[in-house]
């Protein structure tokens, strides 16, 4: 039996046309697929599919959950491409569910765990906010920053970490087998978390070294991952922050990973003024490992991301011009020509 084609919210696909006020309705109440695929994820459905489809009873058995309930919730999962009903009560994974299977390295379920927390969405009451004044509608709603948040809520750092490094793993080969990192000598990854993308990149470059700059509470849980890659004994870790720290010097290569989109322009100058300290006048080059945002109608993931980093972090996604802007202000230019509407390297000398 083949998979049946979900509902598309947006171009009616599978000969379901859904007219315009319905469809307006259904993304009016997204609520409502933000908490299903939250709530499956936390349960960890997908985890007892892996063997092949099952009753909705054993399910619910194995996680711990009403089993009338997990098939309304199951149920209402089909509708958008999430499991797949071969029987009357009995599901499957579909290609989308997979996504949630924490045993595969590409598995987005720490990300889902986080984008869909209670945190996130009582911050999202604060778009509004964010709208009209231009600051974080988190800091907004909770009375804190996003970061002073994680410092005080261990289990709110813990979800934030581990999708982070889960975003890592997924984004972490994609740059490596665009971008040509050259021969670097001694990589300074700053704000690089727990270190997964440079431990990967040290992998590659067998000769090379490397400085991991991050927040005490984050680097503190670095050690182990980079003996897990082998690595521990070519990385320096240093605590620190990149607002008021100085930043790791003699290095021919730094890299921002997904960093400066976290903060308004005024932070990421200050952050590219520190590494630019750092690099000096020793000819070394910044890499910065973000999107571009592609130009009006076009198609862009990024402009879905720009909304979180607007009401969560106060940061932002930026086009090609504001790039060259925010890089000329911190002396630095673009030494390439990055891609549009994809996750790209902007590769930067000072000048």
């Amino acid at each position: 039996m083949s998979e049946p084609t979900p509902v598309d919210l947006l171009t009616p696909v599978g000969g379901v046309e859904l007219p315009a006020r319905e469809r307006l309705m259904l993304l009016a109440n997204g609520q409502r697929f933000t908490a299903v695929i939250h709530t499956l994820a936390e349960l960890d459905v997908a985890g007892q599919l892996t063997g092949g489809p099952r009753p909705v009873r054993e399910i619910a058995e194995a996680v711990g959950c009403d089993a009338t309930q997990l098939y309304r919730l199951l149920r209402f999962a089909v509708l958008i491409g999430l499991f797949h009903e071969t029987e009357p009560e009995v599901f499957a994974l579909t290609e989308l569910a997979e996504g949630l299977r924490a045993d595969l390295p590409d598995n987005v379920r720490d990300a889902v765990l986080l984008d869909g927390s209670e945190r996130f969405n009582r911050a999202f009451t604060g778009v509004g906010h964010s709208v009209r004044t231009g600051k974080p509608g988190f800091d907004h709603v909770y009375g804190m920053s996003f970061w002073e948040y994680l410092e005080q809520d261990e289990e709110a750092l813990h979800t934030f970490d581990a999708a982070m490094t889960g975003i890592s793993r997924r984004l972490g080969r994609i740059y490596l087998d665009r971008h040509d990192f050259g021969r670097p000598l001694r990589i300074a990854d700053i704000g690089g978390g727990r270190g997964y993308f440079l431990a990967s990149l040290l992998q590659r470059h067998p000769g090379a070294t490397g400085v991991l700059f991050d927040r005490p509470s984050v680097v503190a849980e670095a050690h182990g991952l980079l003996r897990e890659h082998s690595v521990a004994d070519r990385v320096d870790v240093v605590a620190g922050d990149f607002f008021t720290d100085e930043l790791p010097t003699g290095c021919d290569t730094y890299v921002l990973k997904t960093v400066l989109h976290d903060w308004p322009d005024d932070a990421a100058e200050s952050i590219l003024r520190r590494v630019r300290a750092a690099v000096g006048d020793s000819g070394g080059r910044l890499l910065i490992l973000e999107q571009v945002v592609a130009p009006m109608n076009t198609w862009d993931p990024a402009k879905f991301l720009d909304i979180d980093m607007m009401v969560v972090m106060g940061g932002r996604e930026r086009n090609l011009q504001e790039w060259r802007r925010l890089l000329a202000a911190t002396g630095f230019r673009l030494a390439n020509e990055p891609g549009t509407g994809e996750w790209t390297v902007l590769e930067c000398v000072a000048g």
